[in-house]
């Protein structure tokens, strides 16, 4: 019965937070476009841009991006940022352990146990309590653009050191 509760109330603040994070018009933008016109995001897109790789998410493929928000990147310890801004090639990992090369929607990752990404790390995916990937909290789903779709995380995905 509580499991039932907790994914009821789960589906419940899912359901807010679309209403917060979405407009009607979204599904001609792509999700780089989305994000840019969210400032909810606006440190995600300063670092796809940093990146390089905000052209990969206005191109054509079908991704899905599990976005962090803005108080998830600032709930990040300032010297795991500063690694981040001096080493481009570990922000490109990080940033791409966020996109999985697929469009993938909430109603199949809550059948998923992990899913691969664009930094070829798998993402662990749990349902047990909510919607979890990783340690982030699923947010707000199903967030679609022309090129894929978003889902809202509260947390900074960081895949583990090899």
């Amino acid at each position: 019965m509580k499991k039932i509760a907790i994914i009821a109330l789960s589906l419940l603040v899912f359901a807010i937070f679309n209403l917060a994070f979405t407009s009607n018009d979204t599904n001609d933008q792509t999700i780089a476009e989305i994000a840019a016109a969210n400032e909810d995001f606006s440190i995600l897109v300063s670092l796809l841009d940093a990146a390089g790789l905000v052209d990969v998410l206005n191109s054509e493929g079908e991704f899905t991006v599990f976005a962090p928000t803005n108080d998830a990147f600032e709930a990040v310890p300032a010297e795991t940022l500063n690694a981040l801004g001096e080493n481009p090639d570990l922000l490109r990992t990080v940033l791409l352990y966020h996109v999985v090369p697929a469009k993938v929607m909430s109603a199949d990752v809550v059948n998923l146990t992990e899913a691969p990404t664009a930094a070829e790390i798998p993402l662990t995916i749990n349902t047990e309590d909510g919607v979890m990937v990783n340690n982030a909290n699923v947010i707000a789903v199903d967030i679609e653009a022309s090129n894929g779709v978003i889902h809202v995380i509260d947390a900074v995905l960081v895949p583990a050191a090899e």
